[in-house]
């Protein structure tokens, strides 16, 4: 495996787990079926093991409705759209469309230097660095497929503005693509370097729309979140 496509490799950074209560939830979209929410960064979707990760999307979503069910995630540091199911037919019927690759997802990053091209492609497996968790790696022979399609929105003096539109959904898929292509998300600290990490006070890759098919009917419908950054 080229040494180019391996994150690099350091120990995780100490972190206090403190998500911020205001605003509590913020609900893009809520009816019978599903309740769409605009997460912030910093926030988990499900609770960690510790007891002292038991805030998230999952817990608060409970407060506005006692069958709401996460359906998908975002990670931790990822801000933006995501959808909730409030009955179990709409959680099957959500399920299965993200399981069949049914929905449209588009994220917006700054990521470190300027991207030469104006899109592309990134066809790199991926699965898990084991001795390194929670991170991933690129691995071409036991590696999951994973593919990424990105495109340049804006260029700055020292990064770049990126809409990503991932075909799937691996695990960490965006940070480890951006990071393989030479451009590691700005504020991530799990992967780059320690310029790109401290050059963005957060991760800066945001869910800014997701397209599904509606439980209720079946008519295709878009979510967005404006980038807070």
């Amino acid at each position: 495996m080229s040494s180019q496509h391996q994150p690099q490799v350091r120990p995780l950074p100490e972190r206090i787990y403190a998500p911020a209560r205001e605003p509590f939830l913020v609900v893009l979209h809520r009816d019978a079926d599903i309740l769409v929410i605009d997460k912030p960064s910093g926030l988990l979707t499900v609770p960690g093991k510790d007891p002292a990760l038991a805030d998230c999307v999952a817990a608060r979503a409970l407060s506005l409705d006692p069958d709401a069910r996460i359906v998908h995630r975002l990670d931790m540091d990822t801000s933006g759209v995501l959808v909730l199911a409030l009955h179990p037919a709409a959680h099957r019927h959500l399920g299965l469309q993200f399981e069949r690759r049914h929905v449209a997802k588009t994220y917006v990053a700054r990521v470190a230097g300027s991207v030469g091209e104006d899109s592309g492609t990134i066809d790199l497996p991926l699965r898990c660095d084991w001795p390194n968790r929670p991170r991933q790696m690129v691995d071409p022979q036991q590696g999951r497929p994973a593919r990424t399609h990105w495109s340049v929105i804006a260029r700055e003096p020292d990064a770049t503005r990126l809409l990503l539109e991932p075909v799937t959904g691996r695990s960490h898929q965006l940070r480890v693509h951006m990071c393989a292509l030479g451009h590691p998300i700005l504020g991530d600290p799990l992967y780059g370097s320690a310029e790109s990490r401290e050059a963005a006070p957060r991760l800066h890759l945001h869910a800014a729309s997701l397209t599904l098919h509606h439980p209720e009917g079946g008519k295709r419908i878009t979510f967005s979140s404006p980038c807070p950054f």
